[in-house]
């Protein structure tokens, strides 16, 4: 029989791990105050950390810690007390890129799961079963690997965990190794600090034309040469699990708690389904996608699974992410004598409006909302500001940390 996979959901901050865990994830990763690749995320704190494990280990949720930097000899001087620190915590597993912090790892905290970073660009076989001989308990596969290469890496190295991304933002570079952004800007990428030159705009100025900016054309498509579209694998879970995948990774340790909900609870439901009946998965792989759509994203593509990817495939041409809803508000609590739900607003919400509330478990529902007063009672016909605490009428029952949305 086969097992099904764990759902690897990014964790940017408490909010957003709270709401991965509750909406479905299996297992979170987030970043440290030290040694992780988003220099820029709300990384957290070391007391954070432990208010995570604590959350997530009562909800049976593992929690692995990034520490995946391409390291320099200044990087190494307090690796040590870090991971004895994260030990401590019950921290389950470190996601390391560096051979030297691996070692270290291996010496200081040799009870710890380590994960190998898609840094590391295992692409084979032989490098998969030279990083287990080393203690790794789970390989974070290359994006450029395919399905076919990933099953036949099991088929060598029967006792490989492989973890894959299924979902989210790619890079133009090899797993994530990119320099444009240190030659460009001086932003180190593989010290978490990437400034994204991948999603600019490039033009070229003529010699002899001082000033004058000329667009590259690559082709008909666009100018945005290095700008790859998002990766999605809902429509293709049985070819991931047929090929061995342990656990399904989305990407986004930057991204809001709105999107990670959207993502996690589409990927969720899929997998869920297709373990309950395949035949109920394909009925409603258009669901699927349409759910997911409604948080922001660039156009979809499947990367490398299936085969080496063009131009038409894989760049995208503009520098926006399209985005089709707003996200109004979650769910603090629900009366259900008087039907009134206390919401902390997110986005503008307005009498009149039809919006739809998207629920932890099961199918959303639509209504108009009628009736809204601010905390005091005192009713109002819009709610403009940010984080406003609304009480407003919610004819179906709701449950906390449900959440709110409208189309644009």
């Amino acid at each position: 029989m086969m097992k099904k996979p764990e759902l690897l959901a990014p964790a940017g901050s408490m909010e957003v791990l709270e709401t991965a865990i509750l909406y479905g994830a299996d297992a979170v990763y987030l970043g440290g105050p030290m040694y992780g690749l988003r220099a820029n995320a709300k990384n957290f704190t070391m007391d954070e950390i432990g208010k995570a494990v604590e959350f997530a280990h009562s909800k049976n949720v593992r929690v692995y810690v990034t520490a995946n930097v391409i390291a320099h000899n200044q990087d190494l001087r307090y690796i040590d007390k870090y991971f004895l620190d994260l030990e401590k915590m019950g921290v389950d597993a470190l996601i390391i890129a560096d051979p030297g912090i691996l070692s270290i790892a291996r010496q200081t905290v040799p009870n710890m799961e380590v994960h190998l970073s898609t840094q590391a660009n295992s692409t084979n076989y032989k490098s998969m079963e030279f990083w287990v001989k080393q203690g790794v308990k789970r390989v974070v596969a290359a994006r450029e690997l395919s399905i076919k290469e990933i099953k036949d890496i099991n088929t060598y190295v029967p006792n490989v965990n492989i973890e894959a991304f299924v979902h989210g933002a790619m890079c133009i570079s090899y797993s994530g190794r990119c320099l444009l952004s240190n030659y460009m800007a001086g932003r180190n990428s593989n010290h978490g600090d990437c400034a994204q030159p991948c999603r600019w705009k490039y033009h070229i100025v003529e010699e002899k034309r001082p000033g004058i900016y000329m667009p590259i054309h690559e082709d008909e498509k666009g100018t945005y040469i290095f700008n790859s579209k998002d990766l999605c694998m809902l429509e293709h879970i049985p070819e991931l699990i047929g090929a061995g995948i342990t656990s399904f990774k989305i990407e986004g340790r930057m991204k809001s708690v709105y999107y990670v909900a959207t993502v996690v609870k589409a990927y969720r439901d899929a997998i869920d389904d297709y373990f309950k009946d395949p035949k109920v998965y394909e009925k409603n792989k258009e669901y699927y996608i349409r759910e997911i759509c409604k948080s922001s994203y660039r156009d979809y593509t499947t990367g490398f699974y299936f085969e080496k990817p063009g131009a038409d495939e894989q760049i995208y041409d503009k520098a926006t992410y399209i985005r089709e809803y707003n996200f109004c508000g979650v769910i603090l609590d629900y009366d259900k004598e008087t039907k009134i739900a206390t919401i902390e607003q997110r986005n503008k919400i307005s009498i009149g409006e039809e919006l739809e509330i998207f629920k932890k478990k099961g199918k959303f529902t639509t209504q108009i909302i009628e009736y809204m007063t601010d905390k005091d009672g005192n009713e109002l016909q819009e709610a403009p500001h940010p984080k406003q605490i609304l009480k407003v009428k919610i004819n179906t029952p709701v449950d906390k940390y449900d959440m709110i949305r409208k189309k644009l």
